[in-house]
């Protein structure tokens, strides 16, 4: 079973979430929230598998939201569920750690395709915006990796284990195994050693 939370200011939306998710029996929705402020009190008490979380709300925006959780929660993961279809505020939640992106117009049937693929710990941005956020990334490579991550790929450059980094930054070592897979997905390679070469060819270390 998939536990799920939504936040969301839009009431429709919760409630039009909540209709999908019954629809699939792996999936249960287990967090309801209007807003920053209840997510993160939300979040003290139960931290759901995916997150599916809306950019533009009163308070907190997605993208401070993001960051926040990423760093007390890493093993959550996020999704973007706006109505911003925009590859700069893709580029944004992906940099906070989200791991998929959609607009609240997407059928049911891509929405649930979507909590299934980032709760494997995979990617998932429709179509349309992928290449459009490929292009950004490629014009902009130092932006694609947040503060912490880039320092656990000079690590990785230089040898370390995933243990070994975490001793260094103080993290426990699932903290560090999701950083490293997130960047892998994130330059787009598939083992240390192209993670590597790619991180020297874009100057990111």
């Amino acid at each position: 079973m998939i536990n799920v939370a939504i936040t969301d200011d839009q009431a429709i939306i919760r409630y039009g979430v909540g209709r999908i998710l019954e629809e699939d029996p792996g999936l249960s929705l287990t967090g309801i929230y209007n807003g920053g402020e209840s997510l993160l009190a939300g979040l003290r008490n139960e931290q759901p598998d995916v997150l599916l979380l809306d950019i533009q709300m009163p308070g907190q925006n997605g993208v401070e939201l993001a960051g926040i959780i990423t760093q007390r929660y890493p093993a959550i993961r996020i999704i973007a569920l706006t109505n911003i279809d925009s590859p700069e505020q893709a580029r944004d939640m992906i940099q906070q750690g989200c791991l998929g992106y959609l607009l609240k117009d997407t059928e049911p049937r891509v929405l649930i395709e979507a909590i299934k693929t980032v709760y494997r710990g995979e990617q998932f941005i429709y179509e349309d915006l992928k290449k459009q956020l490929l292009n950004l990334m490629l014009q902009t490579p130092s932006n694609i990796i947040t503060r912490r991550e880039r320092e656990i790929l000079r690590f990785v450059a230089e040898g370390y284990t995933n243990q070994a980094i975490a001793n260094e930054l103080f993290l426990s070592l699932r903290t560090v195994e999701n950083h490293r897979t997130r960047l892998l997905q994130k330059l787009g390679v598939k083992n240390t050693a192209l993670l590597v070469k790619v991180a020297l060819e874009k100057k990111l270390i």
